[in-house]
Formats: structure tokens, sequence, C-alpha cells
């Protein structure tokens, strides 16, 4: 099974940044479609944003379109959200995902689809 590690989480002042990475083990990971959800207290958990396996396409949600950068460097089996700009409301649980599914851009940005997810790690953005 595959298995999915976060770190980077934190407490940042707002207009920080934060830079989380997603360790996955397994044999497949550059054939996955990865994904960060996040989950604040009391909220559903909601997608920030995907990446092919190629690293050529992603998508993000509204809110973090223009300061969220998802990456990946598939030779280190390794995910990247680069998390800039942060606000308050962008404190949450934060959680790798990843799934064998094609890229589909009608799914991709939904918990659904994703088969595999990390344990989460935290950022704390303070006011």
């Amino acid at each position: 099974q595959v298995q999915l590690v976060e770190s980077g989480g934190g407490l940042v002042q707002a207009g920080g940044s934060l830079r989380l990475s997603c360790a996955a083990s397994g044999r497949s990971f550059s054939t996955y479609t990865m994904g960060w959800f996040r989950q604040a207290p009391g909220k559903e958990r909601e997608a920030a944003a995907a990446i092919s396996w190629s690293g050529a396409r992603t998508s993000y949600a509204d809110s973090m379109k223009g300061r969220f950068t998802i990456s990946r460097d598939n030779a280190k089996n390794t995910v990247y959200l680069q998390m800039n700009s942060l606000k308050p409301e962008d404190t949450a649980v934060y959680y790798c995902s990843a799934t064998p599914s094609r890229w589909s851009s009608a799914s991709v940005l939904r918990p659904s689809a994703y088969h595999y997810w990390g344990q989460g790690t935290q950022v704390t953005v303070s006011s």
C-alpha cells in the first residue's frame, strides 16, 4: 500500500509562507495524481491543489489561486505545496493524497477521488 507522510506545517504569522512536503513510499508514485486537501475545525475537508503524474497539469481551489503552488519531484517521491501570503483562514490540517486514477478535471479536487491519505500536518496562521 502507498504510504504518505506530510511535513512542514507549523505556526506562521499572517502574510508569511510555509512549504509543505509529502513523502510517498511505494513503487508507483510517478503514476499517481497527487492532491493537497485541508480541513479546519468544524468544516468539511476541502481541496487546496492537485497535480498530474507528470506535473504538467495543476488545479487549485479558488481561494488558493495565486498564493499556493503545488509541485512534485518524482525522482524523490515527493509532492510539495508552497503556501505564500498566508491568512488566518488558511489554518487547518493539511493532508496529502494520491490516486492512481487518470487525471480528470471534473474530479481532481474532490476528496472522494483519492485512494490514499497521509496523516496530516497542522498549519496555524496567526493574525
